[in-house]
């Protein structure tokens, strides 16, 4: 639960599936406050409305708000730079959903504007704020399941099969590398944070169902610089499925998640085993990880915490979706010194 006392104000910047989903969130919270949303789309604006919210007709508006301390971007990818460097120079913090870039120069210039300017910069990565993967977390910092041999995720499901075929979500300029953006990039994220730097990356896509430019499967092999390997997967048209499954030579880590970061309910099996052992199986109940992340960034905002995640992780992450999205392009291994 967040720390923060002090009512900080922010405005929506897009109010599509996820800035609706940012706003039924926030409506109701203590201090977080939302000053209104930024939706060109004049078809949204009966649903702004109707929840109660101020509507701003740009970005700029909204930034130029005195009682606007930050922006929160659920934006079309390509469009992601551009606005956080606007929030930086307008002295404002910035929340952007993934991915930050779509290329480590892009992440880069977003990050120094925001260093820059003394602002904070948060990222839609609210997995890290799980329980079961906060046990999985705490359990590798410890070394509990001793020399890490290897680890395997995948984050698939079939939210998006009614997207029409010209939306931005569909497009290898816009959403590259099949489910990447969408999904893929939480496993990344996920992966540094546990075993620090990749080296290298081989990675592939597949177009089996939807007939999506960018395809709807993407599969991709790591090699940290710590020795690590791991392998992730990302399918877009397939009933909900979320897998973490860490193997240590002490024993193995496995975090199951019934249901989606977006949908309150379900369980999250959290299994363990060690040689000769039974397997223990724990259930976590589902948490708003989505707000937690959000007070997590409100916090380091106000100067009371450290956000969980570093500068150099969030542009690292977007270093390995260039380096996956040429690997799967080129059919060859990328080194990430190269990106």
């Amino acid at each position: 639960m967040s720390t923060a006392t002090n009512k900080f104000s922010v405005a929506i910047v897009g109010f599509g599936w996820w800035g609706k989903h940012f706003a039924n969130r926030l409506k109701s919270h203590k201090t977080i406050h939302i000053a209104g949303v930024v939706e060109p789309v004049e078809a949204n604006h009966p649903n702004i409305q109707a929840m109660g919210l101020q509507i701003f007709s740009s970005l700029e508006e909204a930034i130029n708000h005195d009682d606007v301390d930050a922006a929160i971007l659920t934006t079309p990818n390509p469009l992601h730079e551009e606005q956080v460097i606007a929030c930086a120079n307008a002295g404002k913090h910035v929340f952007c959903e993934k991915p930050l870039g779509l290329t480590a120069d892009s992440a880069r210039r977003s990050m120094a504007a925001c260093q820059k300017a003394g602002v904070q910069l948060g990222i839609g990565h609210e997995r890290r704020f799980e329980p079961a993967l906060l046990a999985l977390k705490s359990a590798l910092d410890k070394a509990e399941l001793g020399t890490i041999m290897h680890a395997e995720a995948a984050f698939s499901h079939d939210k998006l099969i009614g997207t029409p075929k010209d939306d931005w979500r569909t497009s290898k300029a816009v959403s590259p590398a099949a489910g990447m953006t969408a999904m893929g990039i939480h496993l990344t994220d996920l992966f540094i944070s546990f075993f620090g730097r990749v080296k290298t990356v081989q990675a592939m896509t597949a177009s089996r169902s939807l007939g999506w430019e960018t395809g709807d499967v993407v599969t991709a092999q790591l090699g940290f610089e710590s020795g690590v390997t791991a392998t992730l997967s990302a399918v877009l048209h397939t009933p909900h499925f979320i897998r973490m499954h860490v193997f240590g030579t002490e024993e193995w880590i496995e975090v199951l998640n019934d249901t989606h970061p977006d949908t309150p309910g379900g369980k999250v099996q959290f299994l363990r085993s060690r040689t000769g052992t039974p397997i223990q199986q724990t259930a976590y109940d589902w948490d708003d990880a989505v707000t937690r992340n959000l007070e997590a960034f409100v916090d380091a905002a106000q100067g009371r915490t450290v956000y969980p995640f570093s500068p150099e992780e969030m542009v690292h992450n977007i270093e390995v979706l260039e380096a996956i999205t040429l690997s799967a392009e080129e059919n060859r291994t990328i080194l990430l010194e190269d990106i």
